[in-house]
């Protein structure tokens, strides 16, 4: 992580680096809950103190629940060594993770198109209606239609 190695720029590039299964990132909110089931207590606007900068020395006991949540060592905030090591870590583990969606992508759609070849032609044209309808809605989520 070259350049600034602020608590704030470490917690937040944590943040990016680990997403939630949906893909999307953390909400402040959610890493509040689940540090809390783990007994410690913080609060998501504290979260969002130490990510903006406005607080910088939070407990260890904080360090230690927020280490644990993003599965790092609690050195990671304060070792450039350690958050060297682990940053790359965290972009080989990421760089895998892109290929393994790009290939389960890729064999759904195959997936997809062995069984649709397995329809009569009046079924194979009532998946793609229904595929067009899904993707025209997706699009349209997505601001893109």
């Amino acid at each position: 992580m070259a350049g600034e190695r602020s608590l704030a720029a470490r917690l937040n590039h944590l943040f990016a680096a680990h997403t939630a299964r949906s893909g999307q990132e953390y909400s402040n909110e959610q890493v509040a809950a689940a540090i809390a089931e783990t007994g410690v207590t913080i609060s998501q606007s504290y979260i969002w103190q130490l990510r903006k900068g406005k607080k910088d020395n939070p407990t260890f006991k904080h360090l230690q629940a927020l280490a644990g949540f993003f599965g790092v060592p609690v050195s990671y905030f304060f070792d450039d060594e350690v958050t060297d090591r682990v940053d790359e870590q965290l972009r080989s583990l990421k760089d895998e993770q892109t290929r393994l969606n790009e290939l389960t992508a890729g064999s759904d759609a195959q997936l997809m198109a062995m069984r649709a070849g397995e329809l009569s032609p009046d079924r194979r044209r009532l998946v793609m209606e229904l595929l067009d309808v899904v993707y025209r809605q997706e699009q349209a989520e997505r601001g893109e239609g």
